[in-house]
């Protein structure tokens, strides 16, 4: 077995914005597994996902443009789910990777889906976790009501970018958000605080006037198109509960894709890889096992 190792790293894409990445895991690993974010987040949702794959793959998370480590971007147009994708790319010759398996959550789907349209070479599997093909925002909670609120959300927050990135570097990371998250979405029985605030110190750390102007571009962006076309090994996995990407879209994703397999986790909610953990993991070595391992020989 490889030594496992966590090193964090910087690159510069092509507008010289520098990437914040980790490798982890086997180092001798067959298979490299690549972990995309959804948006505001920076790695709170593979916290037992990356103990329990580190002993079979070589690991690699990185930050997008904005996120965690990573600055913002030097050209402010240079985000969302496309040139996430093109940054994925960059990560991906940084770091040696010929071929890896993609998983993202939530718009972390997003950019995987358009990172496969454009190096489909480069993708040996997809896993796709609680997340949509595209306009995210279309189905919120079940209804589109958060899309059409969305301009008048940007106009408020441009008028006052200061007053909002102190109140949201106060409030956010507080046991106050973490209660407000148990009522509106997260199952506090399944998932503890304790796994819960880096989320939410994470999301803080992200710039309010930021974050909308990502969302913005997720919200606009789809990947529908592609997911006729995939010809790689697929899961989806859904939460049974999930609120912000409802269970309708996993089944719809998973019937669109040929030869894909659904996880539909049982209570899970956004967060289900945190609710679930053993569960989930299970799937997804379940899964590479079958699809990418090549058997013992007798």
């Amino acid at each position: 077995m490889g030594a496992r190792r966590k090193t964090g790293y910087a690159i510069a894409t092509s507008d010289g914005t520098p990437l914040f990445y980790r490798i982890s895991g086997r180092a001798d690993a067959d298979h490299t597994v690549v972990l995309c974010d959804g948006i505001g987040c920076d790695g709170f949702v593979w916290k037992y996902l990356r103990e329990d794959l580190a002993d079979r793959y070589r690991l690699i998370h990185w930050h997008y443009r904005g996120h965690g480590r990573s600055p913002k971007p030097h050209d402010p147009e240079q985000i969302g789910p496309l040139t996430f994708a093109d940054d994925l790319q960059a990560v991906l010759d940084e770091t040696e990777t010929e071929s890896a398996t993609l998983m993202g959550h939530s718009m972390g789907v997003q950019v995987i889906l358009e990172a496969y349209r454009r190096h489909p070479q480069r993708v040996s599997a997809l896993i796709l976790v609680c997340g949509a093909p595209g306009h995210l925002l279309k189905t919120f909670r079940g209804t589109g009501s958060f899309e059409t609120l969305l301009p008048t959300l940007r106009k408020t927050i441009d008028r006052a970018p200061r007053f909002f990135n102190a109140m949201s570097r106060v409030l956010v990371p507080t046991r106050f958000a973490w209660s407000v998250a148990t009522k509106l979405e997260v199952d506090p029985e399944l998932v503890n605080s304790v796994d819960f605030m880096p989320y939410l110190r994470g999301l803080a750390r992200v710039e309010p006037r930021y974050f909308v102007a990502v969302l913005e571009r997720a919200a606009a962006h789809s990947a529908h198109d592609v997911l006729e076309q995939i010809s790689v090994p697929t899961l989806v996995i859904g939460g049974e509960k999930d609120g912000f990407t409802p269970p309708k879209l996993s089944e719809s994703m998973a019937e669109s894709i040929p030869g894909s397999e659904l996880l539909m986790v049982d209570r899970g909610t956004h967060t289900a890889p945190l609710e679930r953990p053993g569960l989930v993991a299970e799937a997804i070595r379940g899964f590479l096992g079958r699809k990418l391992e090549k058997p013992l020989s007798p």
